[in-house]
């Protein structure tokens, strides 16, 4: 069944929201280093824990790019194009269309019948 399998946090300054939610949370917050794109943009990566300690949802946090733009929920899907066109049929919308995340998979954002936005995510280490 497709579950949520990562969620990104905009800020408008990194500092104060990793040091906001590592103190309120205990979240570990992490710069990520993107060895095939040195000049990608700063990135963040969350590292969440559950009650017994072990590893939890990931995340991920960065720079504000639409003063409109909220948390995104990515939820793993087999298909982008397959949910992508059930999305569409449901009375949902695709708004950022099916990209690669090299050698991790791909995304694409869309709304729900409600204006919600969410990401699906497929994963495949041979994206291009």
């Amino acid at each position: 069944m497709p579950t949520i399998v990562h969620f990104e946090i905009p800020t408008d300054n990194l500092q104060r929201a990793r040091t906001f939610y590592g103190d309120l949370l205990g979240w570990k917050i992490e710069k990520y280093e993107d060895p095939n794109n040195p000049s990608s943009m700063e990135y963040w990566l969350i590292t969440t824990t559950d009650e017994k300690g072990e590893k939890a949802l990931m995340g991920g946090m960065m720079q504000r790019e639409q003063p409109q733009q909220q948390i995104l929920n990515y939820i793993d899907v087999p298909s982008i194009d397959e949910y992508a066109s059930k999305v569409e049929k449901l009375g949902g919308k695709v708004v950022f269309p099916k990209s690669a995340v090299p050698t991790m998979g791909y995304f694409a954002v869309c709304l729900d019948t409600e204006n919600n936005t969410f990401a699906l995510w497929e994963t495949d280490r041979n994206a291009k």
